[in-house]
């Protein structure tokens, strides 16, 4: 997917719709977690100028907010930031569609390849995921939680170390859902 397009996806995921006029209106208004993906997602434009000039527009950002996504992350389209402030991403990090990630946010890895995570997660508020760990499709990850185990798949995880608690309505939390 180009950049502009995952721009979209990730805009439709805010708001549950995209046009152009809304695009401008969430860019000049203060909706701040949109603003740090939109320009996020162009450094790795195509064009030389767009991208010295999301760059340049993403480093500031990233102080003025306190967030730290690496240009070199992979992160699919459909990007939603809770409350935008205090996230830390790995650049090795992997994460799929359809992704909620809330406020005060670490993922990371001391020893190399950090989380391989998967479509439809919400990351509840200040989670630490440490290291190379596998989280599955539609799962929850409730608020405070350190993960330092492999996730399975539709089930919702809690706890300091986190540990499985009910397979109920996993990824309840994710709303206005992009389907590719």
């Amino acid at each position: 997917m180009t950049p502009f397009q995952l721009i979209k996806s990730d805009l439709s995921r805010q708001t549950g719709c995209y046009s152009n006029k809304l695009l401008i209106k969430n860019l000049l208004n203060s909706n701040r977690s949109f603003k740090y993906i939109f320009w996020w997602r162009l450094t790795n434009s195509n064009r030389l100028v767009t991208r010295i000039f999301a760059r340049y527009m993403h480093s500031r950002l990233s102080i003025k907010y306190q967030i730290q996504i690496p240009k070199e992350a992979k992160i699919g389209a459909g990007l939603n930031l809770g409350h935008a402030t205090g996230i830390v991403i790995s650049p090795s990090v992997e994460i799929g569609i359809n992704c909620n990630i809330s406020q005060f946010v670490n993922i990371g890895s001391n020893h190399g390849k950090a989380a391989l995570i998967g479509d439809n997660v919400y990351i509840g508020p200040m989670v630490c995921i440490v290291e190379n760990v596998v989280i599955g499709n539609n799962v929850t990850i409730g608020a405070g939680s350190i993960v330092v185990k492999n996730i399975e798949q539709d089930s919702t995880a809690v706890g300091n170390p986190c540990r499985i608690v009910h397979k109920n309505d996993p990824a309840r939390y994710i709303k206005n859902k992009y389907y590719a």
